[in-house]
């Protein structure tokens, strides 16, 4: 049963989001007990006769047929009868209404209306990212604690929260909203923050979080596919997680610890993502919409066009990183251009922008400026400085990855 996980992960959004249809989004903790006695129910009948040939057909009838059950039972409810009479009519209505729920379109269509329900401009951020790791995503609190670096208690208070905003709008957001754009643009932001956790996140116990880096583009391909939502925006977001995530493979090492960008083999990297990523950039130039994900995508392209660290062309990922800092100004994309121009003018050019950095004192908490200057000052030979700012990398370091990776540094800046 090494599939469970994995695969019950990817379906539980899917099952939600049509037992939501069925319910209704004020029912929303009964569409999630549904779908869970489906995976609870596949794993006792998976264990003794094996996994069937369709998955993923047979939990759809067994959420189908559990929540028939459900419908069934509250009609006899003096309590819900009308509720459920008014809704679904007769045994035939509701037989039909079910089958309708079921099938594929109307299940990516609830999807992508849970998506956008999740992430209303009037919850934060944080809100917005524990819904749709909760409901779309199907991680409970403690993954989602772990992931988002958060305590258990807290996480559970957010999930709180956001279900009761769901329930308190009554239905799931419609397509045809007015505000649509602008909901979009929340779910694209949050789309990008769950990707970018799994990236390069600060999970205590990996590096990377590839099950997040997933999800964040399984999600934003739901969005490519609906014409709506298929903004030249939401192309160039997937076509910046696809390159990304396509280099994961040569991002560590056999043991699970970081390797220095320079050092990476690009010959393990995911073919298949870096064409998939190629194809959503041409597909986000329709238009004249040009977003910051526009701009990091081409990055990513850049990168993944050249044949090695050495003969990459510097010069045009310098010149984006400026673009970038005009549309999105944050001392993190500074940080980029400073080691950017390091490689293409040298190690003393780029330390001078790092000291220089706007907004350098944002980056206190997190090692990645310390480790930068550490970096520069090896490679022009001061040991001592390179030293001194490692230390200080390593104190800042998030998980015990990083601190293996900075540990291995100063050696190097030791001798």
């Amino acid at each position: 049963m090494e599939l469970a996980d994995h695969f019950f992960r990817h379906e539980s959004g899917r099952l939600v989001a049509a037992l939501t249809r069925v319910f209704g989004v004020h029912q929303l903790a009964l569409a999630e007990d549904v779908a869970q006695h489906a995976f609870c129910r596949a794993l006792e009948v998976w264990r003794l006769r094996g996994v069937p040939e369709s998955p993923a057909a047979w939990l759809l009838t067994t959420a189908k047929n559990r929540a028939l059950d459900v419908l069934r039972r509250q009609r006899t409810e003096s309590g819900l009868a009308p509720e459920v009479a008014r809704r679904w009519g007769g045994e035939a209505e509701l037989t039909s209404a079910l089958e309708d729920a079921f099938m594929p379109g109307a299940i990516r269509d609830e999807q992508l209306r849970m998506m956008l329900s999740c992430c209303p401009p009037t919850l934060p951020t944080g809100v917005q990212l524990t819904l749709i790791l909760n409901v779309l995503c199907g991680f409970g609190a403690a993954e989602i604690a772990s992931a988002l670096l958060a305590s258990r208690a807290a996480i559970e208070k957010r999930i709180t929260r956001g279900k009761r905003a769901l329930a308190r709008r009554g239905e799931l957001f419609d397509l045809s909203d007015a505000d649509f754009e602008a909901r979009l643009g929340t779910v694209q932001r949050a789309l990008y923050l769950l990707f970018n956790e799994g990236y390069h996140g600060a999970s205590t116990t990996s590096a990377v979080r590839p099950e997040l880096c997933e999800e964040a583009i399984r999600l934003t391909a739901l969005l490519a596919e609906h014409p709506p939502s298929a903004s030249p925006t939401t192309h160039a977001l997937l076509a910046l997680m696809c390159l990304s995530a396509a280099r994961l493979p040569a991002r560590l090492t056999a043991g699970g610890g970081l390797l220095p960008w320079a050092e990476q083999d690009r010959s393990a990297w995911d073919q298949r993502l870096l064409a998939e990523g190629l194809r959503h950039f041409e597909l986000s130039a329709a238009g004249r919409e040009l977003s910051p994900f526009h701009v990091e995508a081409a990055i990513a392209v850049t990168h993944a066009s050249a044949p090695s660290h050495e003969l990459t062309d510097w010069s045009a990922i310098t010149a984006l990183y400026d673009r970038l800092l005009e549309l999105a100004p944050s001392p993190v994309i500074g940080l980029g251009r400073a080691m950017a121009v390091a490689e293409r003018d040298g190690p003393a050019r780029g330390l001078k922008e790092l000291l220089e950095l706007p907004g350098r004192e944002r980056l206190a908490a997190s090692p990645f400026h310390s480790a930068a200057l550490g970096e520069l000052e090896l490679r022009l030979g001061n040991e001592a400085a390179a030293g001194e700012h490692f230390r200080v990398a390593l104190s800042r370091a998030r998980s015990e990855v990083e601190r293996q990776y900075l540990r291995k540094r100063l050696p190097l800046a030791s001798h």
